[in-house]
């Protein structure tokens, strides 16, 4: 018998499921510990042992019977997942280690599945008879209490009756609650010193004693942590030694297309049996998920297959489609952009999906996955059954209630991702605030939180960490600042002003200068609920006040029928009636609508319009009235109030109507292309947030400096903020504005905490980037149409571009308007020059399908007819119909 074979008999020997360590095994093979060591890793290399990370380094039996004699849920991952073989060996070491396992520590990515992970080590234990069946499993996270030593030591161990004020019982901590069963703590990097040395000193001895009491209490608990960060970055070693096995999970870009595909089918599987009906997934949407970016792993690509299961969902209950299909043309843009790897992954795709196959069935029948996935919480498709049965019993059309859910379902996502995120928005802060400043920001941001009983979004949080740090540094740099609202705040929300007073005294404490309590007046703003504090961004409400016993409403339900929502609120103003009464009911409908801010009056006589100016002084509203309305004044106000344009867009597209039949009516002369454009930060002061944002902007996009420009203003006073916005837009164009609240305006809007957690810097560069070529059209038109003044034919594209978009109610994508002018220029450049135009294929039909679209873009042309001496033919005018009937 050689060495090695003696070795691996006599850890059979000791036990088959027993890790021992190679100095214990060298005294009883009586061999040096360096050949015993190489004989171990020997054995580790042909898979006859496996052993732990950490010190000491523990060796394990792979051969044992009762491990084998049946596959856990643990075996089955690794089996359909090859990258995590050495993982799930390492948790089966973990769990299995005499007598009830080894405390460890859950490495990886945002994502990865730790929580997941953690759940199977404890099923796997109650698997192996370890644990008993009905033993704990309690969840704890760390970031709760980073920064309450003395509240996180409650936590986890419990208090004696009377230990200190408020401690009016004696309460159980975790610790206890997890005795025989197992306590996962979760961002683990965020436990204090104080907090792992409490921890550790538990972890060596087993006993533990609640704050307060002097009785030495014993828990039989198995701890399984996990962290995002290097734990010997933000673990004190002392407590890292403590943990022998340390397990790190791969990110999903570490895993292989095969164990993606895996994945993703498990997850359609899963929602198939949530469902209890069969899902149909086409080749195309297959291929997408398995080559889409998924920044934040399993967790993004599970959460994605449900999105999209659940809008699926929707539109099968609404009757749009006969079944639960999805296809990749109803896929978010995101994971629709995994086509676009077509050269890199097509000979993948076709080794792992095939092409014969048109659609993936999922069934919900009863199997092994039922077993795994059939007790999950149901509640997006609960959200969506109960939504319908609501909206059903209002008499709400199918198509209308499937818009409604989808935005419901969206937002029941983004919801999920946010939480996804956290981690990285706090990494993001970092880059902006000190570790020590955002350590006491959380401090009074959970104080806040706990007065007021309620949590703050993950935006509100972003948005005031990022004020509270600007605070800080207005301390340490002797600088004050003033609330002209101080009083007004202190009388209408005493309670939030007083919560944030005492969040005041917490910060000075941190910085040990006092703070005056203007700085405390902003706080408050920022504590109310945020349906108080956005109460403009409802939309427009249609009055419509007609002469007659039921003219109004005759007229209303012509237009609410055909739009099948009921959107327009009529009054009749028969003739008997005093004006004084119908002017009551207008009253009456403004004040029951106390969030709504903008309406538009139409009606049928001029002396009606005396309503607005009265109105408008009441109810501080913006009323627009527009005289002498028919049923088409009405539907287009309708129309455009539901696609939630602005006021005075709706006006405009009203006032439109008396002259939509004039093809050759005069028309403006366009305007030049406003020569720069502006990105606006705001926020309360025109300090805090937004002067941070303003950096981290600066630091994060790239963009001509002679274009754009970034302007800080203070979001508190509206009407100032108002005034501002239209100032800066006499000259210059604003692209977008990232705010701490939302803000009143017909500006692209961004919060700051998807701007800090770069969710969006994406999408604010491509802007950027679209912007800066339409900005420098003109000069790209001059430099490659020579029979034409290229900035002149950009203009009076430019406007036709304008006309069709108001006229179709539709706004172009950036991109695709950089595509039609350069079609449109190049086309008028080719007629002038006598080139004869590309048939359409078809053309006879596609217009005949898309009469309306035709006609609407045919009159628009008139104007470029009449200026640049051409004729656009049907086949010219079809080619620019595709840009807008696929918008």
């Amino acid at each position: 018998m050689n060495k090695k074979e003696m070795i691996y008999n006599k850890i059979l020997e000791v036990g088959a499921e027993r890790g021992i360590d190679a100095k214990t095994l060298s005294s009883l093979v009586n061999m040096s510990r360096a050949n015993v060591s190489h004989e171990l890793n020997n054995l580790v290399r042909e898979g006859k042992l496996y052993k732990s990370s950490g010190r000491p380094v523990l060796f394990f039996a792979s051969n044992s019977k009762d491990i084998t004699k049946k596959e856990s849920k643990l075996d089955q991952l690794a089996k359909n997942n090859k990258s995590l073989k050495k993982v799930v060996e390492q948790m089966k070491a973990a769990v299995l280690y005499p007598p009830k396992g080894l405390p460890s520590l859950l490495l990886g990515d945002t994502g990865t599945g730790k929580s997941m992970f953690a759940s199977l080590m404890y099923e796997y234990s109650k698997e192996m008879g370890i644990r008993a069946e009905n033993s704990p499993f309690v969840v704890f996270n760390c970031a709760d209490y980073s920064n309450n030593p003395n509240l996180l030591t409650s936590q986890l161990f419990g208090v004696k009756k009377g230990a200190f004020t408020g401690a009016e019982t004696d309460r159980i901590g975790l610790i206890e609650k997890a005795d025989g069963g197992v306590l996962f703590l979760d961002e683990l990097h965020r436990l204090p010193p104080e907090g792992q040395e409490i921890l550790f000193t538990f972890l060596d001895t087993g006993y533990f004693r609640r704050i307060g009491d002097s009785e030495t209490r014993k828990s039989d608990v198995l701890i399984i942590s996990a962290t995002t960060e290097n734990p010997n970055s933000t673990l004190l070693r002392t407590f890292i030694r403590r943990i022998p096995i340390i397990i790190k999970i791969p990110s999903l870009k570490e895993r292989s297309l095969e164990e993606r595909l895996y994945l993703i089918k498990s997850f359609f599987k899963q929602e198939s049996i949530r469902l209890n009906r069969e899902i149909y997934v086409s080749l195309n949407t297959m291929r997408a998920f398995l080559s889409y970016d998924c920044p934040n792993n399993v967790g993004q690509l599970k959460s994605d297959v449900q999105l999209v299961c659940a809008k699926a969902y929707s539109e099968f209950l609404t009757n749009i489609k006969p079944d639960v299909r999805i296809r990749s043309s109803n896929l978010p843009l995101y994971i629709k952009e995994g086509l676009y790897k077509e050269k890199e992954h097509r000979a993948l795709w076709n080794k792992l999906v095939g092409e014969e196959i048109e659609f993936f069935r999922f069934s919900g029948s009863t199997d092994h996955n039922r077993e795994q996935f059939g007790n999950e919480d149901n509640g997006v498709y609960e959200i969506v059954e109960q939504k319908l049965e609501r909206l059903k019993s209002q008499g709400i059309s199918d198509i209308a209630i499937e818009n409604i859910l989808g935005k419901d379902i969206s937002s029941y996502f983004q919801k999920n991702i946010n939480g996804v995120s956290e981690e990285i928005n706090r990494k993001n802060l970092l880059s902006v605030i000190g570790e020590d400043d955002l350590n006491c920001i959380d401090k009074v941001i959970y104080y806040m939180a706990t007065e007021l009983g309620r949590n703050f979004s993950s935006n509100m949080y972003t948005c005031l960490a990022l004020h509270i740090n600007t605070l800080i540094n207005r301390v340490y740099s002797n600088k004050s600042i003033t609330n002209p609202q101080l009083n007004k705040i202190k009388e209408l929300y005493p309670k939030e002003f007083e919560i944030a007073l005492k969040a005041k005294n917490i910060i000075e404490n941190y910085v040990h200068h006092k703070i005056v309590e203007d700085e405390a007046a902003y706080l408050t703003v920022f504590l109310l609920p945020e349906d108080r504090i956005n109460n403009g961004n409802n939309k427009v409400k249609v009055i419509l006040i007609a002469h007659g016993d039921s003219t109004a409403t005759s007229m209303a339900d012509v237009v609410n029928k055909l739009l099948e929502e009921p959107c327009i609120h009529a009054i009749n103003a028969p003739l008997d009636l005093s004006p004084l009464k119908v002017l009551d009911e207008c009253r009456k409908f403004v004040s029951e609508n106390k969030n709504t801010k903008d309406y538009i009056l139409l009606v049928d006589m001029g002396s009606l319009t005396t309503f607005a100016d009265i109105i408008e002084k009441e109810f501080d509203v913006s009323m627009k009235v527009v005289p002498l309305v028919s049923t088409l004044h009405a539907l287009e106000a309708a129309r455009k109030a539901l696609l939630g344009l602005s006021l005075n867009e709706i006006y405009k597209g009203v006032l439109a109507v008396n002259s939509y039949f004039e093809m050759n009516r005069p028309l403006k002369e366009p305007q030049n292309n406003k020569p720069r454009a502006v990105m606006i930060t705001s926020c309360l002061s025109g300090e805090g947030g937004a002067v941070a944002i303003k950096s981290f902007l600066n630091n994060n996009l790239k963009y001509d400096k002679d274009i754009f420009e970034i302007i800080v203003l203070n979001c508190l006073d509206k009407n100032y903020f108002k005034q501002k916005i239209n100032e800066i837009r006499k000259d210059k164009e604003i692209l977008f504005i990232v705010s701490s609240f939302p803000v009143d305006v017909d500006i692209k809007q961004y919060n700051m905490y998807d701007v800090i957690n770069m969710r969006v810097m994406d999408e604010l560069q491509e802007s950027i980037n679209i912007k800066t070529t339409l900005i420098k059209m003109p000069v790209i038109l001059k430099e490659n149409i020579v029979n034409l003044e290229g900035e002149e034919l950009y203009n009076d594209i430019v406007y036709f571009l304008s006309r069709v978009e108001d006229e179709l109610s539709i706004k172009l994508k950036s991109e695709k308007t950089i595509g039609v002018i350069l079609h449109i220029a190049f086309m008028i450049s080719k007629l002038k020059s006598g080139e004869i135009p590309v048939e359409y294929p078809d053309k006879e039909e596609f217009i005949t399908e898309n009469i309306y679209y035709y006609n609407i873009i045919k009159e628009c042309f008139i104007f470029l007819c009449n200026k640049y001496s051409v004729e656009i033919s049907d086949n010219e005018i079809c080619y620019v119909m595709k840009f807008f009937l696929y918008e």
